[in-house]
């Protein structure tokens, strides 16, 4: 018989809808990788951009998180400040999301270019 903790994860993982589950297994691969399990499956990063069109009414967050995605070899921690200062000046400031897009755009072509040039 499974642990109990083991059956309450298998749980959970069935209620969750797909990009969920997604978002569970790549934190639990994170976490089996910190610990040094070598069962950890190693995630194989792309190593150039994997773009995706813009869509035309995209908020600020969707496109955090189509960026992300686009550019999945970087960082996300190393950007965080300056994304969050950028989401926080369409938020609190009413910077027009367009205006905020097109920087974070900017941001994250940049932030490729150093990879590219440490890699």
């Amino acid at each position: 018989m499974r642990p109990a903790a083991e059956r309450r994860l298998s749980k959970l993982f069935r209620s969750l809808d797909d990009s969920s589950r997604q978002t569970l297994l790549d934190f639990a691969e994170f976490l089996a990788s910190r610990s040094g399990n070598a069962e950890a499956e190693q995630p194989v990063l792309p190593t150039e951009p994997v773009p995706e069109p813009r869509p035309m009414d995209e908020s600020v967050v969707a496109a955090i998180k189509r960026l992300r995605r686009t550019y999945p070899m970087l960082e996300g921690a190393t950007m965080l400040n300056h994304a969050s200062s950028l989401m926080a000046a369409h938020v609190l400031q009413g910077r027009a999301a367009r205006d905020v897009i097109d920087e974070l755009e900017t941001l994250f072509a940049e932030r490729f270019e150093a990879y590219k040039g440490r890699n």
